[in-house]
């Protein structure tokens, strides 16, 4: 939070806005300092995903304008670390239980980028009740349907449980 600047920032208790898509025309460009410091703190970010898997889609979504950030992505980036400074107790825990079945979550946000139209997909695998692998990332290609991208999301999990 020092990094940012946001050590006095009000909590928040919800990541990005689920209406709010970023793209890269919107806001004015960062300066060449500014855009420095954000490609550190984004990247920050995504180590901090390692163990906050919450914060994947947002990290995702932040991550994909390094190239030339702007003040609306700024502010999206700001909007993650109030998530964060709200849920500093939230993290993985494990268990120990008895059963080891696996399962595996999928989603996709069809067409969800305005820049190129992509979808961004993600899965969370569980052995139990055990979080052990997640992802969020752009899909590779164009999905003609949302149901399109629901199943390259899901065979993206299936891979990974294999």
């Amino acid at each position: 939070m020092t990094r940012v600047g946001m050590n006095d920032c009000k909590a928040s208790s919800t990541l990005l806005s689920v209406s709010e898509k970023l793209s890269a025309g919107e806001g004015d460009l960062l300066c060449p300092e500014d855009s420095r410091r954000y490609r550190s703190i984004v990247g920050g970010l995504q180590y901090l995903t390692l163990t906050r898997p919450d914060l994947a889609f947002a990290a995702n979504n932040v991550c994909q304008y390094l190239h030339a950030p702007t003040t609306t992505h700024w502010t999206a980036v700001k909007r993650i670390f109030r998530y964060i400074k709200g849920t500093t107790n939230v993290g993985l825990q494990f268990r120990k239980e008895s059963s080891s079945a696996i399962s595996a979550f999928s989603d996709a946000d069809w067409a969800g980028s305005l820049d190129d139209r992509r979808s961004t997909g993600g899965f969370a695998i569980f052995c139990g009740s055990n979080l052990i692998s997640w992802s969020a990332k752009k899909q590779p290609t164009v999905s003609r349907s949302s149901t399109e991208a629901e199943y390259k999301a899901m065979e993206n999990a299936t891979a990974e449980v294999i």
